[in-house]
């Protein structure tokens, strides 16, 4: 099985920064992408960022400009640092990844961390 587990969140002032990180660990033969959602009480979870490899970096239109993802292929990583964050940025925050693993067969799997709690107030 594979886990993700995230750390980084927290309560910040607005304008302020935070930098999400996110591992991924177990039987793992490869990740093909990696990426960042958050889910606000009473909507939808919506796509952060993403990185997939090899590809384009995908954004959101509401942070470009004030989010950076990033992968470290070698510690099988994903981080966001979130610049400049806006009180509309508070929601928990989910790591995500398209993993390659035996579950039971040899596939493409999704898996999800538990989320971290991203507040923004003053």
């Amino acid at each position: 099985q594979v886990q993700l587990e995230e750390s980084g969140g927290g309560l910040v002032q607005p304008g302020g920064s935070l930098r999400l990180s996110c591992v991924a660990s177990g039987k793992i033969y490869g990740i093909k992408s990696m990426g960042w959602y958050r889910r606000v009480p009473g909507k939808q979870r919506e796509l952060v960022a993403a990185v997939p490899s090899g590809g384009i970096t995908n954004y959101a239109d509401s942070v470009k400009g004030r989010f950076t993802i990033s992968r470290e292929d070698a510690k099988n990583a994903v981080y966001l640092q979130m610049n400049r964050l806006v009180p509309e940025d508070t929601a928990v925050y989910y790591c995500h990844a398209l993993v390659r693993t035996e579950a039971p067969i040899m596939y493409d799997y999704d898996f999800w961390g538990r989320g971290t709690q991203v507040t923004v107030s003053s």
